[in-house]
Formats: structure tokens, sequence, C-alpha cells
């Protein structure tokens, strides 16, 4: 599952040049200082859209949920659900939405 979560993630970065995916043994994106999107060593999907963007998110998506990593809910993060993975439109979406709920925050 990993590897093919990988992939994926791989595949979405790749459709956003502004955007570099970092990491080596946990992927991720960031911007001012902030991460924005990851891939836990479960092989869950996580992008971060802030309070409002995680409510519609959830309203939209009943199947997803906050996203957890090593034990912790990750704070502002939501986690893709598995119906979503297909649809790598979908997915450079919400990915650019991360991007930009973080470049409105204040740099680190």
């Amino acid at each position: 599952m990993y590897a093919d979560r990988l992939a994926i993630f791989d595949t979405v970065v790749a459709q956003c040049p502004e955007i570099e995916r970092k990491g080596k043994t946990m992927p991720y994106c960031s911007a001012n200082g902030h991460m924005f999107a990851l891939l836990t060593k479960d092989g869950e999907l996580g992008f971060r859209l802030g309070k409002n963007g995680m409510a519609t998110f959830f309203r939209d998506h009943d199947d997803s949920g906050p996203l957890k990593s090593h034990g912790a809910t990750m704070r502002g993060y939501v986690r893709i659900p598995d119906g979503m993975m297909t649809d790598v439109d979908q997915l450079v979406t919400h990915l650019q939405q991360a991007k930009a709920y973080v470049e409105s925050l204040p740099p680190k």
C-alpha cells in the first residue's frame, strides 16, 4: 500500500511545478516554513487545510477524518479517503488549496 500511495503522492506533486516534494523517509511539501502535505509511514495522505477548509472537506467527504501520524492527530490536516486516491485532478486541487492556506500564514 505504501509504495502505491507514494507513487500517487509523487504524481500529484509533479502536476504542480510550483510545489517541491521533500523528505526521503516521510515525503512532504512545505511553504513559508509550514508543512502542508505529507504521506505518513502508514501510507495515509494528508493535506493541511485549516479549520474552514477542514469543515468543508469533511462535509463533502464523510469517509475522511483527521490525519494521524505516529499516533498523534495532525492539527489542521485532513486524511484523504481511499476513494479519492484515483482522482488525480481532485487531489491536485486540494494540494493547491493546502499550499494557499499555509501561504496565508505568517512565515516561520
